[in-house]
Order: structure tokens, then sequence, then C-alpha cells
């Protein structure tokens, strides 16, 4: 496909998978419409990288799919001044878009070879204020012992399913902070924004969808024979 090509995909897929499923923030759909996809996806599935789908990614991992990444977007409501923490960098597109919103993005990704590859679209589309750890973000005790997780942050996403999100995590979160998560186990998975009141939580379920489990998680698996 050709650039030409790509860019009118990126229109189609603003237009037709996106705006008309109620994401209408301009700011997301602008963002959105000017982010060259295709980079940040194997070159051998590059032409599937505006379906709305779930594009494969390597290390058995998944691209979130478009509508998902907008709505994480357009839920949180940026205002440019946040400092947010990414469970699962991936190729680095969505850690990408955070980064255009706000002053500092930091992703944690368990895979190296992926953390490197997020590590370089990050760099080569210009987000010099975001950071790629190479580390297992669900486990307390490492998180705990890393520099760069240790002061709170106004916003968390998780890029993968959980059947709960880890109180490590909930606690890294300013009061007044907010978490978008991917709750529940296939076939019934919600994508959850919830803002810490205090000692209290409020929250929203956004739309319902599918997504592969975290990994990482030490959280007991229930199996269905």
């Amino acid at each position: 496909m050709s650039t030409t090509d790509f860019q009118l995909a990126r229109k189609n897929m603003v237009e037709y998978q996106i705006r008309c499923c109620k994401v209408l923030d301009t700011d997301v759909l602008d963002l959105i419409e000017s982010m060259p996809r295709e980079n940040f996806v194997p070159e051998h599935v590059r032409s599937v990288a505006y379906m709305e789908g779930h594009v494969p990614l390597p290390c058995n991992q998944e691209m979130l799919s478009p509508l998902q990444e907008a709505n994480i977007l357009q839920a949180l409501n940026l205002q440019g001044h946040e400092r947010v923490l990414e469970i699962g960098t991936g190729t680095g597109f969505l850690t990408t878009m955070l980064a255009m919103q706000t002053d500092e993005v930091i992703s944690c990704e368990i895979h190296a070879s992926l953390a490197q590859q997020g590590k370089e679209n990050i760099d080569n589309h210009g987000a010099n204020n975001a950071k790629v750890l190479e580390i297992n973000a669900m486990d307390a005790d490492t998180v705990a012992a890393h520099n760069d997780l240790q002061e709170p942050f106004d916003a968390i996403v998780l890029t993968a399913a959980v059947q709960k999100i880890p109180a490590h995590l909930e606690a890294l979160l300013k009061d007044g902070g907010q978490i978008m998560a991917f709750i529940g186990s296939n076939p019934v998975l919600s994508l959850i924004h919830r803002r810490k009141v205090g000692t209290a939580w409020q929250q929203t379920g956004v739309f319902e969808t599918l997504l592969q489990d975290m990994e990482g998680s030490t959280q007991t698996r229930e199996f269905i024979f």
C-alpha cells in the first residue's frame, strides 16, 4: 500500500469505525487521524493496520483495536499536565498518543523485543516524554523496587484484560486520578473507567469488548472444561 492508501485508510477508520461509535472528541479524532498506525505494526501485517480488530504482534501479543484506543483517550480526557503509567507497551502506538496529550508517560513492557521495538517507534515519532521500562509491572515487588515507579500518577492504563486491578497499581494513583482497564473474563469483558476520590472509587463502564489476558499476573485463573 502507498502512503496515500494508508492516509485514506486512516481517514475511513476515523469516520466509519470510531466516530460512528460515539467517539466524538475532536482532539482525539484529530490525533488518531494524524498518527501513521502502519508504522507501529510488523511489516507483513501493515495492510490490516486500520482494520477494526486486533493486529497480531510478536511474542503472541496483539494491538488494541482502533475503537479501544479511541475510547481510552476520550474517557481519560487528558489536559496536558498529567503523569501517566501504561501497563503493556506493545509497539508503542497508544504510548505515543498518550505522550502527545500529557507531560510524561512511563510504559511497562514484559517482553524484551517489544520493549525495544516500542522504544524505537516512540523515538521515531518524537515522543521524548515517554519512557519504556522492560519489567513485569503486574508483580508488586518489581514495581516497588523500581525508581521510576515511586511517584504517584494522574492516570494508569492497562492494555490487556485483568479479572481485577492489582492493589499495588491502584496505590500508585493520585487522589482524583483515573484508571482505564479491561476487566473480566472473555467473552464477558468491559473497558472500565475508574476515578479515585479519597478512599472511594467512581466507576463507569465504557463498552463491552474482547481482549487477551494480561501476562505476568499472579491472580488465580479459573479454568472451564
